[in-house]
């Protein structure tokens, strides 16, 4: 699930980002509205979280954005005008929830969560295949039974492929999905990472590789 957080205040920013990572997003960080509208240009995002005050391009704007090109991008405002008419008239604006400031960080990832269900490609709560079981509320992995002890990343990586039903995926997808834009796309940090879960998943090998298209499971 990969999220962008416009938020001017870049202290509240990077504290919004750095606990969205935490709870095994991929999160970019932006401090305007003109920022905010060029990256979700560029880039498929699930949820943008939107402060409403924006410099240089106001939140508003980037929200009618949205809505005005198809975006399938869920909007969460999240701002310090909480009076019910500052909500009703985000909501207007083609909002798909609203959080007053301050807020309960818990409460902020479950209604992100909650608005990534409702995107335009959901994923159901529970993945299984070969014996893998995913559930992707509470953030559990298991393989015939036995508990995986999986990274935020490696725990993305495997939900992709899952849900992907024996399909390959490229490795520029999977980077696309997974990580953030500051990601670079010739480390191997894909390769890295799939080795990771593939000596978690253990024996015998549930992903194959592709070569020159991708992986699958």
């Amino acid at each position: 699930m990969r999220i962008l957080v416009a938020e001017d205040e870049e202290t509240l920013a990077e504290i919004v980002a750095t606990g969205l990572r935490r709870a095994g997003f991929a999160v970019d960080t932006v401090y305007s509205g003109d920022a905010a509208i060029a990256y979700l240009s560029l880039h498929d995002y699930d949820v943008v979280v939107l402060d409403r005050d924006l410099p240089r391009v106001h939140g508003d704007d980037v929200a009618r954005h949205l809505v005005g090109t198809g975006s399938r991008t869920r909007i969460l405002m999240l701002t310090a005008a909480g009076s019910t008419e500052d909500r009703v008239m985000g909501l207007d604006l083609g909002a798909d929830d609203y959080l007053p400031k301050p807020f309960e960080f818990p409460e902020l990832v479950s209604r992100v969560r909650a608005l990534r269900r409702r995107s335009a490609r959901p994923a159901p709560p529970l993945l299984e295949r070969d014996g893998v079981r995913l559930d992707t509320v509470r953030r559990t992995a298991e393989r015939d039974g036995r508990a995986l002890e999986l990274s935020p990343k490696e725990f993305s990586l495997l939900q992709i492929l899952l849900e992907a039903e024996g399909g390959v995926v490229s490795a520029e997808e999977l980077l696309e999905r997974a990580w953030d834009a500051h990601a670079d796309p010739f480390t191997g940090a894909v390769r890295v990472a799939m080795s990771k879960l593939r000596g978690k998943l253990g024996d015998p090998p549930l992903i194959r590789t592709v070569q020159g298209v991708g992986y699958a499971l």
